[in-house]
């Protein structure tokens, strides 16, 4: 383990940098992890961090403890909380912050059950649509190219380790991508502000991509024309919208109760 006192330790200043600068996180293909519980799930599901950061009057932490028993010596750093509060964007009572290679999906076919994320640019949002995606036993979450970096620091605290627990299809073509996916009897469906058969009178069932529309403009025309269909979510009278993340929520967990209902109707048979 390497003790260091200063911020301009050059392992330090590439945790700084990766916080920083979106740009530098998309070159590299790298993030930084901040808190156990993320960097649990990292190592538990892709391997251990390239270097593990920790705060050194919490070493014996029983949570800290346990990632340092699954870290080589080498990749550790401890350091004051002083500089921790320089580094990170949460305080240092979280104990630990992690640089990783961002997981990318290998290539292969659309899922049975995708989300699809269009021009979506809150990180706040997309961490959280994934985070509802991965709960609802979503395949793939496939994010056209002007959505929002999934692996930015707002993104992974918003998804807490779901990031991890789906499969992310970022800068997705989402011509190809829809063409190989009608191509095995796939149905889209296109989440729309009114002007649609409501969300429960629909059919949700079978091989799905639902599509998320950006905060304020919604899905575009392209994409809502080449859906097979529309729906709306009912909501009071007065009520426009809602956010883009809660939308995800309401329609996903409702195509989830339909498919359960399904599964469960072919085991009595």
């Amino acid at each position: 383990m390497q003790r260091v006192t200063s911020r301009n330790n050059a392992r330090l200043r590439e945790v700084v940098r990766l916080i920083e600068s979106s740009r530098d996180r998309r070159k590299s293909g790298r993030c930084v992890l901040e808190g156990a519980h993320l960097i649990d799930v990292y190592t538990a599901r892709v391997g251990a961090p390239e270097t593990l950061v920790v705060v050194d009057d919490r070493l014996d932490d029983p949570a800290i403890a346990q990632l340092l028993a699954r870290v080589a010596p080498s990749r550790i750093v401890a350091i004051p909380r002083t500089v921790f509060c320089d580094l990170a964007t949460l305080p240092p009572d979280i104990g630990a912050l992690a640089v990783v290679t961002a997981p990318r999906a290998a290539p292969s076919g659309p899922g049975e059950f995708c989300l699809i994320l269009e021009d979506v640019q809150d990180p706040g949002n997309v961490g959280s649509m994934i985070r509802t995606a991965a709960a609802a036993g979503v395949d793939q979450v496939v994010l056209s190219p002007h959505c929002a970096f999934a692996w930015s620091p707002k993104a992974l605290r918003a998804g807490q380790g779901a990031h991890f627990l789906t499969t992310l299809v970022e800068n997705a073509d989402l011509d190809a991508w829809l063409a190989t996916f009608r191509a095995g009897g796939g149905t889209l469906v296109a989440t729309v502000a009114g002007d649609a058969p409501s969300l429960y009178e629909s059919d949700l069932r079978g091989r799905l991509a639902l599509a998320i529309g950006s905060e304020g403009g919604g899905l575009s025309p392209a994409l809502i024309a080449r859906a097979d269909r529309r729906v709306t979510i009912p909501m009071a009278a007065g009520s426009e919208s809602l956010n883009a993340a809660a939308a995800a929520a309401v329609v996903l967990f409702e195509a989830t109760r339909q498919r359960s209902v399904r599964a469960r109707l072919a085991r009595s048979r």
